[in-house]
């Protein structure tokens, strides 16, 4: 299983594009510590060297979904800037939205199209009257259904309605990625500074700087039996 996670710094300052790449480090640390696989699909870069403002991370494997969702929502760097002294602000703001890259893609084929002769109104002369030379056609897994009754031979208003409702399916699937697409580009403005659901903090020189920071646990020595004097 897969799933793709969106990161984006959003129109923030400088800073928060330096987090998104702190952030990018670490998420991909603690996937690995659970036996997940992470792929950087696309990348926007930032104004300095190594920033991003905003990242497509793919991740695979068993506990996919739940783990995007751990990493989902308003994800905070705390750390001064690296890049003005005088800033007194520490927080950097990032947001991460699960998405939709690829839109499912309809296959058409006439196998799956129910073809039924019928008669309609209108002008037409005596030969439309009295001959079903009509089509209905009706495309089972969608559910579209087209008539057509433009020429007066079956066979070419069948070839219209075939054409016909393979148009409609291509057009329904652009018009599921445009929308996919766009629901992606919101995202960006989706930005909320504050009340983050995820905070992460530098860790002491020396560390792998990937690590998550987690509260160190004094070890427990067992007491030595004294030797008898």
């Amino acid at each position: 299983m897969s799933v793709h996670l969106l990161m984006s710094a959003g129109r923030g300052p400088q800073e928060c594009a330096w987090a998104l790449a702190q952030l990018l480090g670490r998420l991909a640390a603690d996937a690995t510590r659970q036996n997940l696989v992470t792929r950087r699909v696309q990348a926007a870069p930032g104004e300095r060297p190594g920033t991003y403002r905003s990242a497509l991370v793919e991740i695979s494997g068993a506990g996919a979904e739940a783990f995007a969702a751990s990493w989902s929502g308003t994800l905070c760097w705390q750390a001064p800037s690296p890049y003005r002294a005088d800033a007194g602000r520490k927080n950097w703001y990032v947001t991460a939205r699960a998405c939709r890259v690829d839109s499912p893609v309809t296959t058409f084929t006439e196998a799956d199209v129910d073809i039924v002769a019928c008669r309609t109104g209108g002008p037409g002369g005596q030969h439309r009257n009295k001959a079903s030379t009509a089509v209905r056609a009706t495309h089972r897994p969608s559910g579209l259904v087209v008539v057509v009754d433009t020429e007066r031979q079956f066979s070419l208003n069948r070839r219209i309605a075939i054409q016909l409702l393979r148009q409609r399916i291509e057009h329904g699937d652009e018009t599921a990625r445009r929308a996919a697409a766009t629901a992606r580009w919101r995202i960006h403005d989706e930005l909320v500074r504050g009340n983050p659901t995820r905070i992460e903090r530098p860790h002491p020189s020396g560390q792998d700087t990937a690590t998550p920071h987690r509260p160190r646990q004094r070890r427990r020595q067992s007491a030595r039996p004294r030797s008898p004097r």
